[in-house]
């Protein structure tokens, strides 16, 4: 009789574990030009606020200087930091829109 010999392999898979992508916060801030109404449009329009939720938010960034419009992910903050800009230029006012990480 033969003997047959086997060999037993543990094979070990390592999970890599994700984390969950780093969210930045999208600010406005406050000058002396911006009206307080184009504000409110831009919190409606670009970022979807509804109209007592931008009033809100309007009103923190004028009383506070600045004011978290919302928290996404890297390329949605820039996006919408561009857009916000972009809306700006396009009405003559000097709102400026910044992100930083949430």
């Amino acid at each position: 009789m033969s003997q047959i010999k086997t060999e037993e392999q543990i094979v070990t898979k390592t999970r890599k574990k994700l984390k969950p992508p780093v969210q930045y916060k999208v600010l406005l801030h406050n000058d002396d030009y911006t009206t307080m109404e184009f504000v409110v449009y831009v919190l409606q329009s670009v970022f979807r606020k509804s109209p007592s939720e931008a009033t809100q938010i309007m009103l923190r960034v004028h009383e506070n200087g600045i004011g978290v419009c919302g928290v996404y992910s890297y390329e949605l903050a820039e996006t919408k930091v561009a857009a916000v800009h972009d809306l700006a230029e396009q009405y003559e006012f000097p709102l400026k829109s910044s992100m930083e990480e949430a």
